[in-house]
């Protein structure tokens, strides 16, 4: 029984195929990529030696690891998509993926994957590339440690670095990118996770987000961005360990939320933002252990928004720490620490015994007239304000804090 036993396991680990490794060189045999994967079978391995390779349009439709040894060049030639990927299973790692072409009508891209699962983009630099990676009824693929730079100095001529459309599972880890539209493009992406990348001094947004659901992002740092990060028409989303910093301009934020459902923030920094987070249609959404620091505006929460919990945040050094456009308050907010309140805590639980009321009169003042901030730092404001706090006549009386920390949270 014992040899029968052991003759089954020989012929099955003998049946497996660990597959070839091609070596492509501008000196060996194989000098084109193309040419070996044409030569290469499932499961192979083609190691790509330094040199750069004008491919005019690289396509893979094999299972096959293509490995970049000294990280040669894969060039576009300002006219072709680099790499096209159709076949799931491919690895792609350790090349300079640069020079794609430009397309008034096309999306050309460093690297496309086209409906495809279980892809890994690995360890490739972009540079100079309409879109860098993009991906399209995709499912279960990784995008990591990817550095994505485009040249261009117009909106027009810039695609997104990392655009994805129609996925779902997908994994964008530690990436950087710079100079493009969006830093990261999802429409209609569900179940995916982006984490620990680097999203800065993009033309429109750090990150774009739409009709994108049960997805999360962490650990990620946007800053620099013309309009900052947008979120919009979802549910479902993990928002937590974020950095939203230094997004600056007359239509920036850090953040903008915008028809969301059942999401939550949660221990992020807003900082030197001109408009932290912009909340508008908003329901269910908590912000939650976040740091709101040296903003213009810390939140602008509209009138459209409801049951939505903002609890236990730090608001340090805003200019305005809330703003809104009505009166009508459906939201809550509860012990936040706020820098500006004064007010006192008798019996020593940690928590104010006044309520206080985050919105002032002169940020209601400067929502619908913005010319009226040279006048900010005047007695006369300052005075207005104070009397405003105690006898509440155009700021909406129910927006307040209720049990306010009196000390900053550690977070």
């Amino acid at each position: 029984m014992e040899r029968v036993i052991s003759l089954i396991l020989l012929l099955s680990f003998s049946s497996l195929s660990f597959g070839r490794v091609l070596k492509v060189s501008p000196t060996g045999p194989l000098k084109s990529v193309a040419e070996a994967v044409r030569h290469a079978a499932a499961g192979d391995t083609v190691l790509v030696y330094p040199g750069v390779y004008c491919e005019k349009g690289l396509v893979i439709d094999k299972p096959v690891h293509l490995k970049g040894v000294g990280q040669p060049t894969l060039d576009g030639e300002h006219r072709y998509e680099v790499v096209t990927i159709r076949c799931n299973g491919v690895t792609l790692e350790g090349f300079w993926v640069r020079h794609s072409g430009y397309s008034d009508w096309n999306d050309l891209a460093g690297v496309r994957l086209a409906s495809v699962r279980h892809v890994v983009i690995r360890n490739n630099v972009f540079d100079d590339t309409f879109f860098g990676l993009y991906c399209q009824n995709s499912d279960s693929c990784v995008l990591e440690n990817n550095t994505l730079h485009s040249r261009s100095d117009s909106s027009r001529q810039a695609g997104n670095g990392i655009h994805c459309w129609h996925c779902n599972g997908m994994q964008l880890l530690n990436n950087i990118i710079t100079r493009h539209r969006d830093g990261i493009y999802f429409e209609f992406v569900t179940n995916s996770l982006i984490r620990g990348n680097r999203s800065y001094y993009n033309m429109r947004y750090g990150l774009h987000f739409m009709f994108s659901h049960n997805d999360v992002y962490e650990g990620n740092t946007f800053e620099h961005n013309e309009a900052g990060v947008s979120v919009m028409f979802s549910h479902g989303v993990n928002m937590k360990g974020n950095l939203f910093a230094d997004n600056q301009g007359g239509g920036a934020y850090g953040i903008l939320l915008k028809e969301i459902t059942d999401s939550r923030i949660e221990s992020s920094r807003f900082v030197h933002n001109t408009v932290a987070i912009y909340m508008e249609g908003t329901t269910r959404v908590q912000v939650w252990k976040s740091t709101f620091k040296d903003n213009g505006w810390a939140l602008k929460i509209q009138a459209s928004c409801s049951d939505d919990t903002i609890t236990r945040n730090n608001f340090l050094g805003n200019t305005f720490d809330i703003a809104t456009n009505g009166s009508l308050v459906l939201n809550n907010f509860d012990r936040n620490y706020w820098d500006k309140y004064e007010g006192y805590d008798l019996n020593r639980d940690g928590y104010g015994d006044v309520p206080y009321h985050p919105v002032s009169l002169y940020a209601m003042v400067a929502e619908k007239n913005p010319s009226v901030m040279m006048l900010f730092h005047s007695f006369i404001v300052s005075l207005l304000d104070r009397t405003e706090r105690v006898m509440p006549s155009i700021t909406p009386a129910n927006l307040a804090d209720h049990t306010p920390s009196m000390k900053p949270f550690t977070l």
